[in-house]
């Protein structure tokens, strides 16, 4: 009973902070803000650190807590189930969450919104941990929509800037896409499943596995693969797989915490988190894997083409998460689960620091994002520098580094694995490799080392690239980058702390992790794999002899070379040589226009999807509300009501005996009629 006290004590903590936070926001002082939502923060973590152990010592729980609603057969509760996914995701979740509060003290320092930011930051993580501890669909559900809900209100945190209100309106959009469609899967495990509980689902899914459907005329559909596809379409969404990635560079207009937050460790990770927790589900469908691992590998590689062009410092970290979420996404395809986990949380350490420490270069710079701006930051800035790097060599796979077990794993597990679509997926995981390489030291080399280009307030294409993001008074502080003659500086310690703490586990946590995560007993009876349809991971297995064995194996592998080589073509480029790139984008420029416009997912959501929502609501507006509802209905309605009483008007004299008389004739028709009847 205690730990079950203890489990609700996770969400609630950072509720009850949010509350503090935001009811108040306009009366507390700044520290009872920050102060509340920090410990409500802290009390989950500690919580979830107790709680893994519990689960560790072999203690889980399934189980509801209350019903929140009974219609005939079927019960919506709240409810929740603690096992190892789960407290991997919440560890990952309150530490990163802890993380970003600490440095959101130092970050949003000068802006008026301090409070606000706070109860929104905390609630953000009420509704994650709503999402991961949850042991129904409805729960689930719940939660999906609320990190969906909190993310808008926080990409839209500067509501007067114009940029910031688009995205936060495109990102609400697009995930609507998506959760239509998870709303659909969900729908139909309700109906064939009866029942919305994960475990009584995952019993009953072997023996639908062969079930068919009818959704239009004859043809018959597999029930499982729909269902699956419909879920995962949902994860498509929150995980920003092409096409419903357009949201997630567009939500760097939100303030940098957010994009650590929400666009690194937590909210994109939602998608990947729910098709692990329904493997049992996924694995009797090769078509909706094979679906996965193909969406997946388009992500993984099309999204780190764009990093290369970026300027702006976090849409480049940004098109990175894009990349890696591909990556994750290729590991479920390839029914490697719990690689894909292993990914995502070494994945959420790394790019939350690049993406603080991206934050932390945006403060020395005065709030300037252009990495065209930057350069030789090194000696100005040196905790930043040095967890920039430790980040970065994490996110290119250095051996013995965090990212590296995980993607290492991913590219074998898809080597291994006989799906259809997975030649195309392992190419395109390789590639990835040099283009990840190559556009992470490209920002790293612009931003720390080389000339220092900043200072110059003349520069035009300075004011070009920010004219049009920022309004003064909507943002932090009036000056926009350094003028003339100033320096860059360190930022204060609850900036470098988060910093140096989320250094640590991203050099450390996969060589730890990788034993008993990928290859141990860590997920057993939370994933299922069905060895005998999808070999890869038992393969996998047979090739691994320890942390140490697979690092110092990869100095000889592909895709070790191809991540050096990464590293060495962009020192050239952009140290020695910057006018080879130059060179490259005139000789190219066909590509580069491609590239530049993100390969028209815009332009062709405005103009066919966006472009035919408004005709359409053009159409039924002079068609449905003119015509039909003006024009039939209600004045239609009026003309009636108008001849009506235009002929009763005749009756209303005012003498008695009109009256009585048309009494006598209403009675005679009763009569007349009843006598008829009889």
């Amino acid at each position: 009973m205690e730990m079950q006290k203890l489990y609700l004590l996770v969400p609630l903590a950072p509720l009850v902070g949010a509350m503090i936070a935001g009811l108040f926001c306009r009366v507390i002082p700044r520290w009872v803000a920050h102060t509340a939502t920090i410990a409500g923060v802290a009390i989950a973590f500690i919580a979830s650190v107790i709680i893994f152990k519990d689960v560790l010592a072999g203690h889980t729980y399934n189980g509801a807590v209350y019903t929140w609603l009974t219609s005939g057969d079927y019960n919506f509760e709240v409810g929740f189930q603690i096992d190892t996914l789960t407290t991997t995701m919440m560890l990952v979740v309150t530490f990163v969450s802890l993380m970003v509060h600490i440095y959101t003290i130092g970050y949003m320092q000068e802006d008026p919104g301090y409070n606000r930011f706070f109860s929104y930051i905390s609630l953000f993580t009420f509704s994650m941990l709503m999402l991961v501890m949850s042991n129904n669909f409805m729960q689930l559900f719940f939660g999906w929509e609320a990190v969906g809900l909190v993310s808008y209100l926080l990409i839209g945190f500067w509501y007067t800037r114009p940029t910031a209100i688009f995205a936060n309106m495109k990102a609400f959009l697009v995930n609507r896409v998506g959760d239509f469609g998870f709303i659909l899967g969900i729908g139909l495990v309700l109906a064939h499943f009866g029942s919305l509980d994960y475990q009584t689902v995952f019993e009953k899914a072997p023996e639908l596995a062969a079930t068919t459907i009818n959704i239009w005329g004859a043809a018959d559909w597999s029930l499982m693969s729909v269902t699956c596809i419909c879920l995962f379409i949902g994860a498509m969404g929150k995980s920003a797989q092409v096409p419903l990635h357009v949201w997630l560079p567009d939500s760097m207009e939100g303030p940098t915490p957010i994009s650590a937050l929400i666009h690194a460790a937590t909210m994109v990770t939602a998608g990947i988190f729910m098709v692990a927790r329904m493997s049992p589900l996924f694995e009797l469908s090769t078509t909706a894997l094979s679906f996965i691992i193909v969406i997946g590998a388009i992500t993984a590689l099309f999204m780190g083409f764009l990093g290369i062009i970026q300027n702006d410092i976090k849409r480049v970290v940004a098109y990175s998460t894009l990349s890696q979420l591909g990556y994750m996404t290729v590991a479920l395809g390839a029914s490697a689960y719990s690689v894909a986990i292993f990914h995502l949380m070494t994945h959420a350490f790394f790019k939350a620091l690049l993406f603080l420490g991206a934050g932390s270069v945006i403060i020395g710079m005065h709030h300037d994002q252009d990495i065209r701006n930057m350069g030789g930051l090194r000696k100005y800035m040196p905790i930043t520098w040095i967890t920039s790097l430790v980040g970065s060599l994490a996110l290119i796979g250095t051996p013995f580094m965090s990212g590296f077990y995980s993607k290492d794993s991913i590219i074998e597990a898809v080597a291994l694995s006989h799906i259809p679509g997975a030649g195309f997926a392992y190419f395109a995981v390789l590639a990835g490799v040099f283009v990840t390489a190559f556009y992470s030291f490209r920002m790293y080399f612009l931003v720390f080392h080389g000339e220092e280009r900043f200072g110059k307030a003349d520069d035009a294409h300075h004011h070009e690239h920010h004219g049009d993001h920022d309004d003064e008074e909507t943002s932090h502080d009036h000056h926009h980058g350094l003028a003339p003659g100033q320096k860059p500086h360190e930022t204060p310690w609850v900036v470098t702390l988060p910093l140096v703490l989320l250094a640590i586990p991203s050099v450390l946590i996969g060589f730890i992790a990788i034993g008993p995560m990928v290859f141990g007993d860590y997920f057993k009876g939370v994933i299922f794999i069905d060895h005998h349809a999808h070999p890869a991971m038992e393969h996998l297995s047979e090739h691994f002899h320890g942390a140490v064995a697979m690092g110092v194996h990869s100095l000889t592998s592909l895709p070790f070379i191809l991540a050096l080589s990464g590293v060495v073509v962009s020192w050239f480029f952009y140290m020695k040589r910057p006018d080879i790139p130059a060179a490259i984008q005139r000789r190219f420029s066909a590509i580069h226009t491609l590239l530049e416009n993100k390969y028209y997912f815009d332009k062709f959501n405005e103009a066919v999807f966006a472009g035919g929502a408004r005709l359409l609501g053009k159409v039924l507006w002079r068609g449905g509300d003119v015509a039909i509802i003006d024009g039939l209905i209600v004045n239609g309605s009026a003309k009636v009501v108008g001849w009506i009483s235009s002929i009763t008007r005749l009756f209303q004299t005012g003498y008695v005996y009109h009256y009585a008389f048309t009494m006598i004739i209403g009675v005679f028709v009763l009569m007349t009629l009843w006598i008829n009847r009889a």
